[in-house]
């Protein structure tokens, strides 16, 4: 009996071995249920603030290359490219096989069309298999740009867009509802899944309500809400810090005195208390653009508070002005922010006042668009609105002095980086989130729920 047992014992063993795999193994079918905060107006990446909306058009549209996790450029509609005269052109050989969502073949015509209504100023040429873009003057940097939501491939007719995308519009409730449905002919392979159903325009509040009740599997997470949802239980997933928060001016220093109390401001402003208070740590105070881990040399900004400094060169302006400070009136977080620089500000002797309408300086959120660092600086530059600056060469060294120089002319006060988090349910399997927060749902499948 004894050697009796021992033998079901590890029959039952090797049982159990044998399922545990096959429960853990990738399978297609299902819906993934997702909300999200953005709430673009149009599925077309060339019309839509796409800023936030990313994982959307990605869903439908493709792009010669795509960036990997280092920022490194990577074969998608492109299998190759060379370089010619000096990278100022570059020729993109395409991929075979491939269609659009109506069945139409990607052409080297269709390609360059769709690259020219988005960069008007580019030469686009397409011959046989490839498609060459010429620029001005060296671009060593284009095959990353490339990889940007709005150099997205569509095809236009009739009014009606197409994409190249692992999955396909099925319903389309603007800025409200979006469903996809896999592409059973996609040249990447076929999703896991078998639809995505995005509810938008949500709230942090409603969108968690939404995850505690089993309404939705993937939901966003408010920084500040960070610490709050991981000791509550929930699976949270963060990138790195890739939202920058600033201020901005609209305008350059009118004055040396102008110009001292700008500094004055940025030397009163406890950007660390921010992060570890109103934020909860779901940050890290900067004194760059950039983050440090994207470039290595974020840390040679200043970041701490220097109140006696502030002080000093406040007593040194005969007269400030009572700048009006511009926020998000919609983001709840944004206020708090807000009320604690004009806080930090007074104690220097300087004068901010909260304004909903026309302001001075601007308390903005921009997330990065880019994980190359010489893409992401103009990038950043253009959503805020300042003028850019050229980077003269492809150098961490061009690239910090770029960026130095846009901080000296005193547009731009950095103040913290924010991370991309969301909380994702346990059925969902072999989640993927880059650095910059980007979501690959292609290759996300569903676990049955355990009883």
């Amino acid at each position: 009996m004894k050697h009796r047992g021992y033998r079901l014992l590890a029959a039952a063993s090797l049982l159990v071995a044998a399922i545990a795999p096959a429960a853990t193994r990738p399978h297609y079918g299902g819906t993934l249920h997702v909300c999200l905060h953005a709430a673009p107006t149009s599925m077309d990446p060339n019309q839509a603030n796409w800023a936030g909306s990313g994982n959307l058009f990605r869903l439908v549209f493709d792009t010669l290359v795509t960036l990997d996790d280092q920022g490194r450029p990577q074969p998608a509609l492109a299998i190759s490219w060379q370089a010619e005269s000096g990278n100022q052109r570059l020729q993109f050989s395409l991929r075979r096989g491939v269609t659009f969502h109506d069945g139409t073949a990607l052409t080297p015509e269709i390609v360059a069309s769709s690259l020219r209504a988005t960069n008007p100023t580019w030469k686009v040429f397409s011959a046989d298999d490839a498609v060459t873009i010429e620029r001005d003057s060296a671009d060593p940097d284009l095959p990353a740009e490339l990889a940007l939501p709005r150099n997205s491939i569509l095809k236009r007719e009739n009014g009606k867009i197409a994409g190249t995308g692992p999955f396909v519009i099925a319903q389309w409730d603007t800025g409200k509802k979006l469903v996809v449905t896999a592409r059973d002919d996609y040249w990447g392979g076929r999703p896991f899944l078998d639809s995505i159903e995005i509810e938008m325009g949500k709230n942090f509040r409603e969108q968690m309500v939404a995850f505690d009740l089993g309404k939705a599997q993937v939901v966003e997470v408010a920084p500040e809400q960070l610490r709050r949802a991981t000791t509550e239980g929930r699976r949270i997933e963060t990138s790195a810090p890739n939202e920058l928060v600033a201020l901005v001016f609209n305008r350059d220093p009118q004055s040396a005195a102008d110009s001292k109390e700008r500094d004055a401001l940025s030397l009163s402003i406890d950007r660390r208390l921010l992060n570890s208070v109103v934020l909860q740590n779901g940050g890290e105070a900067t004194g760059s653009l950039l983050p440090n881990w994207m470039t290595g040399y974020g840390f040679l900004f200043p970041v701490e508070i220097n109140l006696t400094r502030a002080q000093q060169e406040r007593a040194e302006i005969p007269e400030t002005n009572v700048w009006k400070l511009g926020f998000d009136v919609n983001d709840p977080i944004a206020r708090v922010l807000a009320e604690r620089i004009v806080l930090n500000a007074r104690d220097a002797g300087l004068r901010l006042q909260l304004a909903s309408g026309v302001s001075d300086v601007r308390l903005v959120r921009v997330p990065l668009a880019s994980l190359d660092a010489q893409v992401a600086l103009p990038e950043l530059t253009a959503s805020l609105g300042v003028p850019q600056v050229k980077i003269n060469g492809d150098s961490v060294d061009n690239l910090y002095a770029a960026e130095n120089t846009l901080l000296k002319s005193q547009r731009v006060i950095p103040l913290l980086h924010l991370r991309t988090a969301c909380a994702v349910s346990k059925t969902v399997r072999n989640w993927v989130q880059t650095r910059d927060g980007n979501w690959r749902l292609p290759e996300v499948w569903l676990a049955a729920e355990r009883p």
